[in-house]
Protein backbone atom coordinates (compact mmCIF):
# COMPACT_ATOMS: atom_id res chain seq x y z
CA UNK A 1 0.00 0.00 0.00
CA UNK A 2 2.90 2.30 0.94
CA UNK A 3 4.37 1.61 -2.98
CA UNK A 4 1.44 2.70 -3.84
CA UNK A 5 0.51 5.68 -2.19
CA UNK A 6 4.21 6.83 -2.90
CA UNK A 7 4.32 6.04 -6.72
CA UNK A 8 6.00 2.63 -6.07
CA UNK A 9 9.54 3.54 -7.00
CA UNK A 10 11.05 5.94 -5.25
CA UNK A 11 12.93 5.29 -2.50
CA UNK A 12 12.93 8.92 -0.83
CA UNK A 13 9.29 9.23 -1.21
CA UNK A 14 9.22 6.32 1.20
CA UNK A 15 11.75 7.41 3.53
CA UNK A 16 10.00 10.51 3.95
CA UNK A 17 6.59 8.96 5.10
CA UNK A 18 8.60 6.35 7.20
CA UNK A 19 10.07 9.51 9.36
CA UNK A 20 6.90 11.44 9.65
CA UNK A 21 4.77 8.08 10.49
CA UNK A 22 8.10 7.13 13.33
CA UNK A 23 8.78 10.44 14.39
CA UNK A 24 5.52 12.45 14.35
CA UNK A 25 3.06 9.74 14.70
CA UNK A 26 1.83 8.44 18.00
CA UNK A 27 -0.64 5.45 18.28
CA UNK A 28 -3.15 5.69 15.36
CA UNK A 29 -1.32 8.65 13.74
CA UNK A 30 1.81 6.42 13.03
CA UNK A 31 -0.30 5.53 10.53
CA UNK A 32 -0.21 9.33 8.83
CA UNK A 33 -1.43 9.14 5.19
CA UNK A 34 1.37 8.91 3.23
CA UNK A 35 0.08 11.70 0.71
CA UNK A 36 0.00 13.70 3.77
CA UNK A 37 3.35 12.67 4.59
CA UNK A 38 4.88 14.01 0.89
CA UNK A 39 2.56 17.33 1.42
CA UNK A 40 4.08 17.59 4.77
CA UNK A 41 7.62 17.17 3.37
CA UNK A 42 6.91 19.26 -0.01
CA UNK A 43 5.83 22.14 2.45
CA UNK A 44 9.47 21.76 4.59
CA UNK A 45 11.45 21.82 1.60
CA UNK A 46 9.43 25.32 0.69
CA UNK A 47 10.72 26.53 3.81
CA UNK A 48 14.29 25.03 3.46
CA UNK A 49 14.53 26.69 -0.45
CA UNK A 50 13.45 29.89 0.72
CA UNK A 51 10.73 30.45 -1.01
CA UNK A 52 8.11 31.01 2.46
CA UNK A 53 10.21 32.26 5.63
CA UNK A 54 7.76 29.51 7.74
CA UNK A 55 5.42 26.84 8.28
CA UNK A 56 3.00 26.51 10.79
CA UNK A 57 2.85 22.23 11.65
CA UNK A 58 -0.68 21.24 11.77
CA UNK A 59 -0.27 17.55 11.19
CA UNK A 60 -0.70 16.00 15.34
CA UNK A 61 0.12 16.81 18.68
CA UNK A 62 4.49 16.30 17.97
CA UNK A 63 6.27 18.92 20.22
CA UNK A 64 10.07 20.30 19.61
CA UNK A 65 11.63 17.63 19.99
CA UNK A 66 10.20 15.32 17.83
CA UNK A 67 9.62 17.95 15.07
CA UNK A 68 13.55 18.14 15.39
CA UNK A 69 14.14 14.66 15.53
CA UNK A 70 12.00 14.58 12.08
CA UNK A 71 13.57 17.49 10.63
CA UNK A 72 17.17 15.84 11.47
CA UNK A 73 15.46 12.74 9.29
CA UNK A 74 14.75 14.81 6.04
CA UNK A 75 18.30 16.06 6.54
CA UNK A 76 20.07 12.75 6.70
CA UNK A 77 17.31 11.81 3.14
CA UNK A 78 19.37 15.40 2.01
CA UNK A 79 16.41 16.91 1.79
CA UNK A 80 16.47 20.13 3.85
CA UNK A 81 20.65 20.90 4.27
CA UNK A 82 20.41 24.28 5.53
CA UNK A 83 19.61 25.44 9.31
CA UNK A 84 16.26 25.09 10.40
CA UNK A 85 14.80 27.01 13.39
CA UNK A 86 11.61 25.05 15.50
CA UNK A 87 9.62 27.99 17.46
CA UNK A 88 7.54 26.78 20.16
CA UNK A 89 4.95 29.61 20.70
CA UNK A 90 2.01 28.74 23.19
CA UNK A 91 1.63 25.13 22.09
CA UNK A 92 2.14 26.04 18.46
CA UNK A 93 5.54 24.93 16.51
CA UNK A 94 6.22 27.02 13.51
CA UNK A 95 9.35 25.65 11.75
CA UNK A 96 11.29 28.60 10.19
CA UNK A 97 14.15 29.32 7.88
CA UNK A 98 15.89 31.42 10.10
CA UNK A 99 17.43 33.98 8.40
CA UNK A 100 14.27 34.59 5.59
CA UNK A 101 12.16 34.60 8.78
CA UNK A 102 14.50 37.93 10.39
CA UNK A 103 14.15 39.63 7.38
CA UNK A 104 10.16 39.15 7.15
CA UNK A 105 10.08 40.70 10.31
CA UNK A 106 12.13 43.76 9.78
CA UNK A 107 10.45 44.34 6.66
CA UNK A 108 7.25 44.55 8.39
CA UNK A 109 8.65 46.53 11.21
CA UNK A 110 9.63 49.34 8.23
CA UNK A 111 6.61 49.10 6.17
CA UNK A 112 4.67 52.16 5.73
CA UNK A 113 1.76 51.30 5.19
CA UNK A 114 1.22 49.03 8.11
CA UNK A 115 0.40 45.66 6.41
CA UNK A 116 -2.22 44.76 9.67
CA UNK A 117 -6.00 44.45 9.20
CA UNK A 118 -8.36 45.09 12.01
CA UNK A 119 -10.68 42.44 11.37
CA UNK A 120 -12.31 43.13 14.93
CA UNK A 121 -15.97 42.01 15.47
CA UNK A 122 -17.13 44.89 16.57
CA UNK A 123 -16.25 46.52 13.36
CA UNK A 124 -18.46 46.84 10.63
CA UNK A 125 -16.23 45.87 7.85
CA UNK A 126 -12.07 45.09 7.42
CA UNK A 127 -9.90 48.19 7.76
CA UNK A 128 -5.81 48.87 7.78
CA UNK A 129 -4.71 49.35 11.43
CA UNK A 130 -4.05 52.90 12.72
CA UNK A 131 -0.79 54.25 13.89
CA UNK A 132 -1.24 53.31 17.93
CA UNK A 133 -2.48 49.85 16.86
CA UNK A 134 -0.09 49.39 14.32
CA UNK A 135 2.62 50.16 16.67
CA UNK A 136 2.13 47.78 19.73
CA UNK A 137 1.94 44.77 17.08
CA UNK A 138 5.19 46.38 15.64
CA UNK A 139 6.42 46.26 19.31
CA UNK A 140 5.40 42.56 19.57
CA UNK A 141 7.34 41.60 16.03
CA UNK A 142 10.63 43.12 17.56
CA UNK A 143 10.35 41.14 20.43
CA UNK A 144 10.18 38.16 18.46
CA UNK A 145 12.72 39.27 16.37
CA UNK A 146 15.34 40.30 19.29
CA UNK A 147 14.29 37.11 20.42
CA UNK A 148 15.31 34.73 16.81
CA UNK A 149 18.90 36.32 16.39
CA UNK A 150 19.59 36.12 20.04
CA UNK A 151 18.65 32.23 19.64
CA UNK A 152 20.36 31.45 16.25
CA UNK A 153 23.72 33.32 17.71
CA UNK A 154 23.36 31.07 20.35
CA UNK A 155 22.77 27.51 18.67
CA UNK A 156 24.30 25.14 17.11
CA UNK A 157 23.86 22.64 14.59
CA UNK A 158 21.66 22.69 11.62
CA UNK A 159 18.44 22.21 13.53
CA UNK A 160 17.57 24.38 16.43
CA UNK A 161 14.75 25.24 18.77
CA UNK A 162 13.38 27.91 20.96
CA UNK A 163 10.48 29.05 22.84
CA UNK A 164 8.98 32.21 23.23
CA UNK A 165 6.76 33.11 25.78
CA UNK A 166 3.53 35.65 23.97
CA UNK A 167 2.90 38.13 26.55
CA UNK A 168 -0.20 40.05 25.15
CA UNK A 169 0.24 38.95 21.32
CA UNK A 170 -2.41 38.03 19.06
CA UNK A 171 -1.24 35.29 17.84
CA UNK A 172 -3.02 35.22 14.46
CA UNK A 173 -1.23 38.56 13.67
CA UNK A 174 1.98 37.43 14.65
CA UNK A 175 1.94 33.96 12.77
CA UNK A 176 0.39 35.23 9.58
CA UNK A 177 3.61 37.68 9.91
CA UNK A 178 6.14 34.90 10.02
CA UNK A 179 4.49 32.60 7.18
CA UNK A 180 4.90 35.33 4.63
CA UNK A 181 2.02 37.18 4.20
CA UNK A 182 1.86 40.43 2.35
CA UNK A 183 -0.64 41.47 5.27
CA UNK A 184 -1.41 39.76 8.59
CA UNK A 185 -5.22 40.09 10.28
CA UNK A 186 -5.85 41.23 13.51
CA UNK A 187 -8.40 41.76 16.14
CA UNK A 188 -9.02 43.23 19.35
CA UNK A 189 -8.63 40.77 22.12
CA UNK A 190 -10.92 42.24 25.05
CA UNK A 191 -13.37 42.73 22.74
CA UNK A 192 -13.87 38.77 21.26
CA UNK A 193 -12.28 36.05 19.10
CA UNK A 194 -14.89 36.22 16.32
CA UNK A 195 -14.11 38.55 13.81
CA UNK A 196 -16.14 40.62 10.42
CA UNK A 197 -15.14 38.99 7.52
CA UNK A 198 -18.27 37.04 7.14
CA UNK A 199 -19.59 37.22 3.75
CA UNK A 200 -16.90 39.75 3.30
CA UNK A 201 -15.82 39.91 -0.13
CA UNK A 202 -12.04 38.33 0.53
CA UNK A 203 -10.07 37.73 -2.39
CA UNK A 204 -8.00 34.44 -1.66
CA UNK A 205 -4.33 34.33 -3.15
CA UNK A 206 -2.53 30.81 -4.14
CA UNK A 207 0.97 29.99 -4.78
CA UNK A 208 1.97 26.46 -5.94
CA UNK A 209 4.47 24.39 -8.03
CA UNK A 210 5.54 20.68 -8.70
CA UNK A 211 7.99 18.75 -6.82
CA UNK A 212 9.12 16.30 -8.94
CA UNK A 213 12.36 15.68 -5.80
CA UNK A 214 10.31 13.71 -3.59
CA UNK A 215 7.30 12.33 -6.40
CA UNK A 216 6.88 13.12 -10.00
CA UNK A 217 3.46 15.14 -10.41
CA UNK A 218 3.78 16.16 -6.53
CA UNK A 219 1.86 19.15 -6.05
CA UNK A 220 2.66 21.67 -2.83
CA UNK A 221 0.87 24.44 -2.35
CA UNK A 222 3.50 27.18 -0.76
CA UNK A 223 1.15 29.84 -0.08
CA UNK A 224 -2.54 30.30 0.60
CA UNK A 225 -4.14 33.57 2.77
CA UNK A 226 -6.79 35.77 1.84
CA UNK A 227 -7.25 39.68 1.69
CA UNK A 228 -10.56 41.68 1.61
CA UNK A 229 -10.75 42.60 -1.65
CA UNK A 230 -12.39 46.29 -0.70
CA UNK A 231 -8.39 46.65 0.85
CA UNK A 232 -6.48 44.92 -2.03
CA UNK A 233 -5.87 48.89 -3.88
CA UNK A 234 -4.61 50.31 -0.65
CA UNK A 235 -2.16 47.05 -0.06
CA UNK A 236 -1.24 46.42 -3.96
CA UNK A 237 2.21 47.54 -2.71
CA UNK A 238 2.30 44.76 -0.56
CA UNK A 239 0.99 42.28 -2.74
CA UNK A 240 3.44 43.25 -5.76
CA UNK A 241 6.38 43.22 -3.26
CA UNK A 242 5.12 39.62 -1.72
CA UNK A 243 4.93 38.50 -5.31
CA UNK A 244 7.75 39.81 -7.08
CA UNK A 245 10.01 38.34 -4.12
CA UNK A 246 8.18 34.92 -4.99
CA UNK A 247 9.27 34.54 -8.11
CA UNK A 248 12.61 35.73 -7.30
CA UNK A 249 13.16 33.11 -4.81
CA UNK A 250 11.67 30.79 -7.15
CA UNK A 251 14.24 31.72 -10.18
CA UNK A 252 17.20 30.65 -7.23
CA UNK A 253 16.39 27.14 -6.64
CA UNK A 254 16.01 24.51 -8.45
CA UNK A 255 13.36 21.39 -5.91
CA UNK A 256 10.36 23.10 -7.46
CA UNK A 257 8.73 23.49 -10.92
CA UNK A 258 6.07 25.16 -12.27
CA UNK A 259 5.46 28.06 -9.82
CA UNK A 260 1.32 29.09 -10.44
CA UNK A 261 0.01 32.41 -8.54
CA UNK A 262 -3.54 32.93 -8.96
CA UNK A 263 -6.28 34.71 -6.88
CA UNK A 264 -10.39 34.22 -6.47
CA UNK A 265 -13.03 36.60 -4.69
CA UNK A 266 -15.15 34.31 -2.17
CA UNK A 267 -17.90 35.24 0.05
CA UNK A 268 -18.27 33.06 3.18
CA UNK A 269 -20.65 33.43 6.09
CA UNK A 270 -18.59 32.52 8.21
CA UNK A 271 -14.41 32.71 8.40
CA UNK A 272 -12.18 30.77 10.98
CA UNK A 273 -8.58 32.32 11.28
Amino acid sequence: NLLLATGGSSPLALRLVAAAREELGTGARRRLPAARALQLAGEVLAVAAGLKPALLYDCGAAGPPELRRYLERLREAGLAPLRLHVLNVEGSAVLLHPGLARRRLAAVLGAHPAPFVDVSAGRQCPVLCGPAQAEAIRSHLATLLAHLSAAEASSAGPVSSSEVVPTGWNLCTIVGVLLGYPAAYTFSMEESTENCLALVPLRVFTAQASCPRIKDSLGIQIYSFSIPEGLCGELEEALDAWCEELKEAFSAQSDFVGLCISSKVVSLPAVAL
